[in-house]
């Protein structure tokens, strides 16, 4: 208003008043920024330092006061702790969904500053933090004494983020809360079967920092922050930090998440959609949507014959961090990473399962008070104890012999004695799971070919290969194998063919840095891992098998094949490198007899002569996840367009006159035309640059031209040695066939100098007796990745390695176990076992505490983990029998209620079960509206889908659950291939600069 007066007589005794009371409010605020109101002691105003200091208090109670509003429960009004409670729970639950920068809401961003500052400030000496912590930790402790004088309920694994346990040496005073039992025999921790020796040297690996090395390029910039986090944190080991690692706060790497349309992967931070709990009724599904494929859905989308309207699909950002779980000692009150001390999470029932931590373990085994574990329950054996093959058995005797020879020789080449050499100890190999399976023809394939004679399928028997090594008293992972075995039953082109599907391994094999003294030029390691694979040649090569295939194509960035999560320092090898090191293992197999020539598929198959002996593509390997079958089946609709394009253009042309060919005739036009050599140039064309990634290893004699395998007859060979390891050799039919032709027409002979053999005829049989193993975690490589990611089994470390193994072999020793953590179908965070509820009328429906008392359920729940009626936990072995006969039952059932025609059936159920049908088929809510029945029906034909071998089976939408099975799979193996199709591009066009 300038330097002018207002007249108060205009205004009214209400204005006045108000006008007196803002003026009197600016006046005050003047003098609070000359200091005139920062008073302290006696009148005096106060100084700078303690202007800080009081500020540092103020901030210090509002820290706790927000903290107390997050976790009180009282209704407004009645809390004890301060009157103004509900003003502090109105701004928590403001600043929990808050992301304004310029918020009006009072004291929003002054809070959530101080929040922010709270969550990541790992500085013990923080003169805000460090006295709250303090005072959380005086708290906490005086309410854990309360509970073990009175009998309160066990709080020892309720720890969550914020809450900070107080830590301390072995008290013997403690002993008696928890029982009077002598210590031992626990079950729920791997380190209670530890000698001293091996507790202490775990204890020591797990100071060792393992985040010291710099991060590389490669790796996400959350990497890299949460390394540096772990550093600051080790640096500043706070008396809340693990008394294993002495880090606060760890979190697992997310999983990886794809969208459901277009397969890409939804990068870290992105937004995507899902289809939320509340519109499945409790069931929470994994699929998503990136925002690209949501705005092209129109009206619904269709998930495993289910149909879920645009406008249920959530949104949500990618960006959800699980921090590692704790486990508190019995005795000392301790707190420790689970994974630390080899925790098993699923022994955990009801929260309240018993645990000694590794000093107390070691303290009571001094003071001869704990009962050493001699005999390991079911939840702590070890790998050697997993059954026993006749490949198994082979490989590790093999094995052991092979690297006791390379023992010896390092040991000459030293000038030490043997003993004096460090070797390869503790190793143990094991096939972990054998089943025959069915690889069927695509449909294009299927349908172009047919007439051709081609198989519908292909029978094979799918094998697992696991190597352990126990490296500090723990067993641990190195590689996976998964193989196909086409055997002699198999139709061509497969007959007697083995193809190395996948093969993953995890850089902690000890001793490292050791170089092999046989000439290989190449680490213990690297020689190791060889000589399995050549060990497997040799045993395949004795059941009568005649050549093995691997495709060269490493892991993409982001991506693993079969051990989840690889540590940051292990790189993963280019194209060149691996297929070097498969052609390195391969070329010494050639020298000791197991393989016999070494080859390509685009050499072998003449895919580079694009006019006259090229294969057709009938005569290609098909094999299940390879790159060929895939690709064929994108290229045949485009292929066919384009010759009715040709043909449309060209008709009534005369044709013009066939060439003459060496090889054998091409099919004729009526059973498909040239398609077939049509395939096959595409696939030449494309693998050009990049051949010699389809490597094939031949372990028996094949005939160059007709491509035969030579058994039981006579080869002709050339007994010029050559330098790419192949052999030019013919069958005796060839043979005749080119010595009958004109000296001037011979071309396959023409300088060459041939000899004769006589080959011995194969192994009838390619069975090896049938060795069936089983195991639902390891059927395919991607089920038991889901596994690792579900459950956060990671290899990135030692210590989470050591802890992965152990949960591993926890689940091969225990098949009926559940393979997942459970997840709250409302807020789909992980429960942890013995912290949620589960709903015993409900199909997989569990919810976690604060879920039950802001949600809650309709129906009655049980405390997860305990062992009430029905509960999986409480099974006896004759309960799990009893169990899964039942399952059979239901399932015989249903194929019986199909197919039923007769109105009264004999059948007790079976009117229920067509009660079912017919409520499904006419039924307007269906399951993703709500319907129990119709949910109760989905569980049904899902269950039976699973396990149904009938190719036209007659029970509704089992064909179609199949096919979304195999759809899921041929996404992740098109993901592959698109990846390779993009590298092929890449050197492609490197090539044309």
């Amino acid at each position: 208003m300038g330097g002018q007066k207002m007249n108060l007589s205009n205004l009214t005794p209400a204005q006045q008043k108000a006008l007196m009371q803002r003026q009197a409010q600016q006046q005050a605020a003047a003098r609070a920024q000359q200091g005139g109101q920062m008073q302290g002691q006696g009148g005096k105003p106060m100084t700078e330092e303690e202007i800080k200091k009081a500020y540092i208090v103020k901030q210090q109670r509002w820290l706790l006061f927000l903290r107390h509003a997050s976790k009180c429960q009282a209704a407004e009004g009645q809390c004890q702790y301060t009157p103004h409670c509900h003003v502090a729970k109105s701004l928590w639950e403001h600043v929990l969904k808050c992301t304004n920068s310029q918020c009006q809401y009072p004291r929003c961003l002054a809070s959530r500053e101080l929040l922010k500052h709270h969550q990541n400030c790992k500085d013990a000496r923080c003169p805000v933090c460090g006295p709250v912590r303090s005072a959380m930790l005086k708290q906490r402790s005086q309410v854990l004494m309360q509970m073990q004088q009175t009998g309160g309920p066990n709080a020892k694994r309720m720890r969550t983020d914020g809450q900070f346990m107080p830590v301390g040496p072995p008290v013997a005073q403690v002993k008696g809360s928890v029982g009077q039992k002598r210590p031992g025999g626990e079950g729920t921790s791997l380190m209670e079967c530890f000698t001293p020796d091996e507790v202490c040297t775990h204890l020591a690996s797990l100071r060792l920092s393992e985040t010291a090395n710099p991060v590389a390029k490669g790796q996400p910039m959350s990497a890299r922050r949460r390394d540096a986090e772990a550093e600051k944190a080790i640096a500043g080991a706070s008396e809340s930090a693990c008394q294993g690692c002495g880090v606060e706060r760890l979190t697992f790497e997310p999983p990886p998440l794809y969208c459901y349309a277009c397969v890409g992967r939804i990068k870290r931070g992105q937004v995507y959609y899902h289809i939320p709990p509340s519109a499945t009724g409790g069931e929470v599904r994994k699929d998503a949507w990136c925002n690209g494929c949501y705005n092209a859905i129109q009206g619904h989308v269709e998930v495993e014959g289910q149909k879920w309207p645009k406008n249920v699909l959530a949104k949500k950002k990618n960006d959800d961090d699980l921090e590692e779980p704790w486990v508190q000692c019995d005795y000392c009150n301790s707190w420790y990473h689970q994974i630390c001390v080899l925790f098993n999470g699923r022994r955990n029932e009801g929260g309240e399962a018993p645990f000694t931590c590794p000093q107390c373990i070691l303290s009571q085994l001094e003071k001869k008070e704990r009962t050493p574990t001699t005999k390991r329950p079911s939840s702590q054996l070890p790998a050697s104890i997993l059954p026993q093959t006749k490949l198994s058995f082979f490989l590790e005797e093999r094995l052991r012999k092979v690297l006791g020879r390379e023992r010896q020789e390092r040991a000459k080449l030293l000038g030490k004695p043997v003993d004096e050499v460090p070797h390869a100890e503790g190793l143990t190999i094991r096939v972990v799971s054998s089943v025959e399976k069915k690889l069927e023809t695509k449909s294009n394939f299927m349908r172009v070919f047919k007439d051709q004679n081609y198989p519908e399928s292909f029978p094979y028997r799918s094998k697992v290969l696991l190597l352990f090594q126990k490296i500090e008293g723990v067993d641990v992972c190195l590689l996976g194998i998964y193989v196909q075995e086409y055997g002699s039953e198999c139709p061509a082109p497969n007959t007697r063919r083995v193809y190395l599907s996948y093969l993953d391994s995890v850089k902690y094999f000890r001793p490292s840095g050791i170089q092999v003294a046989t000439g290989e030029g190449c680490a213990l390691r690297t020689y190791c891992y060889h000589q399995i694979l050549i060990g497997y040649l040799q045993y395949v090569k004795q059941r009568g098998f005649t050549s093995c295939f691997i495709w060269a194509c490493p892991p993409f960035q982001g991506e693993d094949y079969i051990l989840y999560c690889h540590p940051k320092e292990q790189k993963t090898p280019k194209s060149d490198k691996l297929r070097e090191w498969y052609l390195k293992m391969l070329r010494q197999a050639q020298k000791e007899g197991i393989v016999l020539s070494l080859g390509n598929l685009y050499d072998e198959f003449h895919l580079g002569n694009q006019n006259h002996d090229i294969a057709s593509a009938t005569e290609l390997p098909y094999f299940d996840g390879d790159y060929f079958p895939g690709v064929a089946e994108d290229w045949i609709p485009g292929i066919e367009k384009e010759q009715a394009e040709n043909a449309k253009r060209n008709k009534g042309k005369k044709p013009a006159p066939q060439s003459k060919t060496r090889g054998k005739k091409l099919p004729n036009s009526e059973v498909g035309g040239d398609l077939d050599v049509e395939v096959a140039k595409k696939l030449g064309a494309t693998i050009q640059n990049m051949r010699h990634d389809f490597i094939m290893a031949h372990l028996a004699h094949q005939c160059t031209q007709c491509r035969k395998c030579i058994a039981d007859d006579n080869r002709w060979y050339d007994s010029t040695p050559s330098d790419k390891g192949t052999v030019f050799e013919l069958c005796q039919e060839c043979y005749d066939v080119e010595s009958a032709l004109p000296a001037h027409d011979k071309v396959l002979t023409k300088d060459r100098d041939l000899v004769c053999e006589r080959v011995e005829a194969l192994v009838e049989k390619t069975g090896d007796d049938g060795e069936e193993m089983q195991s639902e975690f390891f059927d395919t490589r991607q089920a038991f990745l889901s596994l690792c990611q579900g459950n956060h089994f990671q290899f990135d470390s030692l210590r989470r390695a050591k802890h992965t193994t152990m949960m591993v072999l926890y689940h091969l020793n225990n098949p009926s176990e559940p393979a997942f953590v459970a997840t709250c179908n409302v807020c789909q965070r992980e429960l942890e076992p013995g912290k949620g509820w589960r709903c015993e009328t409900c199909p997989d429906y569990d919810i976690c505490e604060e879920c039950k008392i802001s949600v809650g359920h309709e129906h009655a729940l049980v405390r997860s983990g305990q062992r009430h009626s029905g509960a999986a936990g409480g099974m006896t072995e004759e309960d799990r029998r009893d169990r899964q006969a039942q399952i059979q039952r239901t399932m015989e059932l249903l194929v019986h209620a199909t197919t039923c025609k007769v109105a009264n059936c004999g059948s007790p159920n079976c009117t229920k079960v067509k009660h079912l049908f017919k409520h499904a088929m006419t039924c307007t809510v269906k399951a993703g509206g709500g319907c129990q029945l119709c949910r109760k029906m989905w569980t049904l034909l899902q269950v039976h889908s699973k396990g149904c071998k009938v190719t036209n089976c007659p029970v509704p939408r089992c064909r179609d659950l199949k096919e979304y099975r195999r759809r899921a799979t041929e996404q992740i193996e098109e993901r592959r291939r698109e990846q390779y199709r993009m590298y092929i591009n890449q050197q492609n066009a490197a090539m044309r600069r």
